[in-house]
């Protein structure tokens, strides 16, 4: 008999139409044995979206619907999920995606034959019409390619959540939720780099949409620049606050600060602690910041050149970042 593979969706202001087309391509999975389990986070539209979820239900029995009673923030809502996941693997969906058939067959193949705690896939890019406009989403990120263990495990976040499967073991350690959580996928993918490891999918299996509404990731840094310069100008303190809080802190800070509270490893311990120091240090610097063997060692990798040199100038050389900048 199959085991269960639980897919957590997670709903906020959904648009229908795409509500509609990613249930339907997760109930249209290729792979039976799924339980779909969806909670709604007090959307705006709320009548609406539990108008469409119920029906679905009422055709699929596979499908378990919660609508909270006030909103908790995409954060807490997949804790929330993790809590009502009991089966041995688990998917994390997004509510504005599309799942190709195999998505969820060949995550689990791929996992249960390397042995390992967390399998990530590739995925193509598409607009909010569904153009696909980036066929390959690991080359267009740069994102980290990894087969067992990997210290860019611990200094980046490997694999947006929608593209992940892993296993209870890592649920288990999750939850509950320590306060500094600020990435569900992040979590999952540093606690299986300590577990067993992780392996990826080379081939794209799902559609992964970019739109205005998006919560976090997929938007290009043109875009958010462009958001930041609106509302907080151009100078170079404007900059360097940029730089700050929307890079340094959001993007690597928070993230390794996060992953040390769940850190079970007195090597990986060691390393956070010295990547911390190292990011507080790049907060401090204005113009120039010397210290650039130790980018090397933390955040250097294969399939990461364009990423490299764009946070290279960024942490290092902020004077020339601000060139972009303006």
């Amino acid at each position: 008999m199959k085991e269960t593979v639980d897919i957590l969706l997670a709903t906020y202001n959904t648009n229908p139409i795409y509500l509609k087309e990613q249930i339907d391509s997760i109930l249209n999975q290729t792979y039976k044995e799924i339980k779909l389990i969806i909670s709604d986070d007090y959307s705006e539209t709320s009548s609406q979206i539990k108008e469409i979820l119920e029906e679905y239900q009422k055709r699929d029995n596979r499908i378990i619907i919660f609508f909270q009673e006030k909103n908790i923030g995409y954060i807490k809502n997949f804790e929330f999920l993790l809590q009502k996941s009991k089966s041995n693997y688990i998917m994390f969906s997004d509510h504005d995606d599309i799942w190709y058939e195999n998505k969820v067959e060949v995550s689990l193949k791929k996992l249960k034959e390397k042995n390992v705690d967390l399998v990530y896939c590739n995925a193509k890019q598409i607009d909010e019409n569904g153009k696909v406009i980036h066929e390959n989403y690991f080359k267009y990120k740069n994102v980290p390619l990894i087969n067992n263990k990997s210290h860019l495990a611990i200094s980046r976040c490997i694999g947006i959540g929608c593209s992940q499967i892993f296993t209870k073991e890592v649920k288990e350690r999750m939850l509950p939720f320590k306060e500094n959580v600020m990435a569900h996928d992040w979590l999952a993918a540093f606690i299986a780099n300590e577990n067993k490891g992780i392996a990826y999918v080379e081939e794209p299996l799902l559609q992964y949409r970019l739109h205005n509404s998006n919560v976090f990731g997929g938007r290009s840094l043109a875009q958010n620049l462009a958001k930041w310069k609106e509302k907080n100008g151009k100078s170079y303190g404007s900059y360097l606050k940029y730089r700050k809080e929307k890079v340094i802190d959001m993007a690597y800070l928070d993230g390794a600060k996060m992953c040390i509270s769940y850190s079970k490893d007195e090597k990986n311990k060691q390393f956070l602690e010295n990547l911390i120091k190292y990011y507080e240090k790049l907060e401090q610097s204005k113009y120039i910041n010397f210290h650039f063997i130790k980018y090397f060692k933390f955040l250097a990798g294969k399939n990461l050149l364009k990423k490299m040199v764009k946070e290279f100038v960024i942490f290092h050389f902020p004077i020339l970042g601000y060139l972009v900048y303006k």
